[in-house]
């Protein structure tokens, strides 16, 4: 146990460092979910009948991909940090570098609210007529990496 009272400044510094980080690490918590496809629209559902399970790089994964595919503040049922807001960007007469960066920005925004999520980086982008197609790299607390596809427009 760190001592109440430290000697130094330098000494409180370092012990409360070394608690915050230790405390960080063990807080961050992956929990399993229900297997969802996407495309399909449904929850997968196994042979038997019931609903699959993701394991908890899975669940982590649907988060993330719903995350960035649900525009904040239109379902009450979401946090207000919860969502992106791409439907404000395209079609506002922005340069396609501007909508780059922001896109960049709220994709950012969006997934590292979740403490699983520890970068957000390596953005390609795509356009087509109807708005921008992009994907990523996400990086978890794990050091475990995906690549997300997302669209704006």
């Amino acid at each position: 146990m760190a001592n109440l009272f430290p000697e130094s400044v330098a000494d409180a510094w370092e012990n409360t460092e070394q608690n915050i980080s230790e405390a960080t690490l063990d807080e961050v918590k992956f929990g399993r979910s229900w297997r969802y496809d996407f495309t399909a629209g449904e929850f997968v559902v196994t042979p038997t009948g019931k609903i699959a399970i993701a394991d908890e790089i899975a669940a982590w994964k649907m988060w993330c991909e719903k995350a960035i595919r649900t525009p904040r503040y239109r379902h009450v049922i979401y946090s207000r940090t919860y969502g992106q807001e791409f439907e404000d960007l395209i079609g506002q007469g922005y340069s396609r570098a501007v909508q780059e960066s922001e896109i960049r920005r709220m994709t950012e925004e969006t997934l590292l609210t979740d403490p699983r999520t520890l970068s957000v980086d390596g953005f390609t982008f795509v356009w087509q007529e109807d708005g921008c197609r992009f994907t990523c790299r996400v990086k978890n607390s794990r050091d475990e990496e995906i690549r997300l596809e997302g669209s704006a427009g």
